[in-house]
């Protein structure tokens, strides 16, 4: 969704989650985009609900899944950061598995504002 309001988020409990992303076609994925809100408008100036180590997978239509990569969202830098994915058979998904393996610091909830899949 375009919205990035501080709040309207999706939003998991404790430090760890994952979610299947279903793209409208299949795609040879090269890169992801993730944002999450500015210390600057988080009403309680603490952004340590946002991810920190992330895995993305592409899935294939059998249940297997192929890393394309593992980076760390940065909350000192911008709130929109794009990292590249390696995809060295070129193979296309149409399903993308985002795992966050752990946040900043909030032990009950971590939120995710926007995730986008380039390829």
């Amino acid at each position: 969704q375009p919205d990035v309001t501080p709040g309207r988020c999706w939003c998991f409990r404790g430090s760890q989650g994952q979610v299947v992303i279903k793209l409208p076609a299949r795609i040879r994925p090269t890169a992801i985009t993730v944002q999450h809100i500015s210390q600057a408008v988080s009403p309680p100036a603490s952004i340590s609900s946002s991810p920190k180590e992330i895995a993305v997978s592409g899935l294939d239509e059998e249940g297997g899944d192929t890393l394309l990569g593992s980076f760390t969202y940065d909350v000192e830098r911008e709130a929109i950061q794009s990292f590249r994915l390696k995809n060295e058979l070129l193979k296309a998904f149409q399903y993308i598995q985002i795992l966050v393996r752990s946040n900043w610091g909030n032990p009950e909830y971590t939120c995710i504002y926007r995730v986008q899949v380039h390829g």
